[in-house]
């Protein structure tokens, strides 16, 4: 049975690419994503369906702090709000655990939010999928590539070279 979890950080384009890349991963939704309260804008972001038991919550956590600014309070966070979105008090629980044990391995503090999800706005179909489908274009060699780099450096086991043509 998958299980679910969203995330935002950076953009889409890029979160979607490193999220794909995953073993384990069987569908990425790229879109927006809001939640309550303060929160309730939308912001760029993705849902991830995967598989638990061929790759964690904690190696997707992990990923997800490795990939974009999970230190930075930049101009842009209202846009890119750096957040995992959970569907249960649970899940919530479980997050900012994992959360709490990844910080060791920063200089600055995580600034990255869990929040519960509310609701979710796909892109535009022209948007999906947008490194498989542009590879070559500057955006993706200048943003995205290097976030698969990382993935490659530090995850070797859990990329799917097919996928991003390494």
């Amino acid at each position: 049975m998958l299980s679910k979890i969203a995330f935002g950080g950076g953009c889409h384009w890029c979160t979607e690419a490193v999220f794909q890349a995953l073993v384990g991963v069987e569908k990425v939704e790229q879109g927006f994503v809001a939640s309550n309260g303060e929160n309730r804008s939308f912001s760029e972001a993705v849902i991830v369906h995967f598989n638990p038991q061929i790759i964690t919550w904690t190696l997707l956590i992990n990923v997800h702090l490795l990939t974009h600014k999970s230190t930075s309070q930049h101009a842009m966070r209202k846009k890119y709000r750096s957040a995992v979105y959970v569907y249960t008090q649970e899940e919530m629980n479980k997050v900012k655990t994992i959360l709490e044990k990844f910080q060791n391995q920063f200089n600055k503090p995580i600034i990255t939010k869990v929040l519960f999800f509310k609701a979710f706005k796909p892109s535009q179909e022209s948007f999906k999928n947008y490194y498989l489908k542009n590879p070559e274009k500057p955006f993706c060699k200048t943003f995205i590539k290097p976030k698969l780099k990382v993935l490659l450096q530090q995850f070797p086991k859990h990329v799917d070279t097919m996928l991003i043509g390494e």
